[in-house]
């Protein structure tokens, strides 16, 4: 029997899926890592954590699978996107990865489009603006901090390319991974030698760049020994958690969309030429696709804003959960559920943490409006609901002005395990929503990049068609429908009307 392995290095661990070539997955494996916040506003990771919890995961999940090492055919990766780690001339580590949910690169953000002239400038050359997330501030931000680390550096790579690194001693990224660093000219697939010129930035620095299913190595023989696998497995690009997740979910093709409702929300849509929002309020970037791209809108708090609910507000719940062996989350839910749509002229701005898509602001700030002496529990619960869901239509409103329409979204995230939140999602959205049977998202995704890069497959939506269908179909009510509608009218001014106080809320924070 041949397996193929799909890892995916996130931000709390390390996933490793064991699927057959016709998409069975045998088994899977995560081993956690620890984050570190020297800081207020840092998110920093240790490389050499990734490894360990690599070695863990793989190891687990083909005990799990009980497949032997040399039944692996070809390994996928996929990881955390925008990180940066630091080489020097002996491929040592000379820092902590910066992540990318760090945030301390707002200046050298504002010093990249001054650099180039305007952020107008930036989005012809990269297709999108400079966000804190984004590796090429960091690297700024390092070699004006950290100028004696700067000046050893020899290679700067993403999280899942360092994996890479350990694994074939080959300095490579591929296109999807490589569009998150700000540095590479996405229509033109490859690094923007203007843009590097502008910020004084070697090319020399950076990996070489591939497509996500080519092969970029092959596991060396110290380092087999160590996953418990055979020398010699090729491995390829991979992609990006995003691409990779959905590969995953089969969004390989113009038509079908995805909306992923986890802790931040991200609607995704496959594109088979560059299309770009001359405002940023989308990322375009590079599809793991080869010669296709896509678009991303990306909400920070989405499934984000239901778990600071559940923290903060529903203790007895949490409670009860425990006591009957039930997730909090589903008592919170049908508690929300018995509220009407719309929660009674209620809403939710889930601006927890800033927003990136499509305001780009990092003062915004989370918000109830509307609140009445009718107001109960169940209604504010509700509107964090549609809130989150309100915040993810309006990243498909400026997908659809670019022309970009689905006939199909399939759902992923902790709000597409609840019924109820896929209705609502169906009713927002205002087009019909689906369940496919895949759920291991990037791992899964990256295993299929593998599958096709050693031969199993000619192409990835050939992979995606033969190991992915659709196992549910929601179709939107039509009288919720036309009510949400009303209520996204009115949604979509609140953040308008709020914005100028958003900066003046957050210097009141402290005395």
């Amino acid at each position: 029997m041949s397996v193929y392995l799909g890892i995916d290095i996130g931000t709390s661990g390390t996933k490793t899926v064991v699927c057959r070539a016709e998409g069975t997955i045998l088994a899977t494996a995560t081993a956690e890592h620890p984050s570190y916040f020297p800081q207020p506003g840092w998110s920093e990771q240790d490389p050499e954590d990734w490894w360990k919890s690599t070695v863990q995961s793989v190891r687990q999940a083909l005990a799990r699978a009980g497949v032997a090492g040399h039944q692996v055919r070809g390994i996928g990766l996929s990881g955390q996107m925008h990180g940066s780690v630091f080489l020097d001339a002996q491929g040592q580590v000379l820092r902590r990865a910066i992540l990318w949910n760090d945030q301390r690169t707002a200046e050298q953000c504002q010093q990249i489009e001054q650099a180039v002239g305007g952020r107008e400038q930036l989005i012809r050359w990269v297709s999108n603006p400079a966000f804190t997330g984004f590796t090429a501030p960091k690297i700024l931000w390092v070699r004006q901090h950290e100028p004696h680390l700067y000046e050893r550096t020899r290679k700067i790579l993403l999280p899942k390319d360092y994996i890479r690194y350990r694994l074939t001693g080959e300095f490579v990224t591929e296109v999807s991974d490589a569009s998150g660093t700000l540095l590479l000219d996405v229509a033109a697939r490859r690094w923007c030698r203007p843009l590097l010129d502008k910020l004084q930035i070697a090319e020399d620095l950076l990996p070489a760049c591939v497509e996500s299913q080519e092969i970029t190595g092959k596991v060396r023989p110290g380092v087999a020994e160590e996953l418990g696998i055979a020398a010699g497995i090729p491995v390829v690009g991979g992609a990006g958690d995003q691409a990779a997740g959905a590969v995953g979910n089969g969004i390989v093709r113009a038509g079908i969309m995805s909306a992923t409702m986890g802790t931040s929300g991200v609607v995704f849509a496959h594109s088979d030429r560059v299309q770009t929002d001359p405002q940023g309020r989308v990322h375009t970037m590079c599809h793991a696709v080869k010669g296709t791209w896509h678009l991303m809108g990306v909400v920070l708090s989405a499934g984000g804003s239901l778990q600071w609910f559940r923290n903060h507000f529903a203790t007895p719940e949490i409670r009860l959960a425990a006591e009957r062996h039930v997730d909090a989350y589903d008592l919170i839910l049908a508690l929300a559920e018995q509220a009407p749509p719309g929660a009674e002229g209620l809403f939710f701005l889930p601006y927890l943490t800033g927003e990136r898509h499509p305001h780009s602001d990092p003062w915004a700030r989370g918000a109830w409006v509307g609140l009445t002496v009718r107001h109960g529990w169940r209604h504010l619960a509700r509107a964090v609901v549609e809130g989150a869901t309100f915040a993810l239509r309006d990243c498909l409103e400026v997908m659809a002005e670019l022309g970009i329409v689905p006939q199909q979204i399939r759902l992923s995230g902790g709000g597409a395990r609840s019924a109820f939140w896929r209705r609502v999602q169906a009713d927002i959205y205002g087009q019909k929503v689906a369940l496919i049977n895949a759920t291991e998202g990037p791992a899964f995704g990256v295993a299929l990049l593998a599958m096709v890069g050693t031969g199993a497959y000619a192409s990835v939506p050939e992979a995606c068609d033969a190991t992915i269908r659709v196992t549910e179909e929601i179709a939107p009510c039509p009288q919720r429908q036309a009510f949400y509608n009303r209520c996204y009218a009115t949604y979509r001014q609140l953040y308008p009307a709020l914005r100028h106080l958003f900066p003046e809320l957050s210097r009141l924070s402290h005395m």
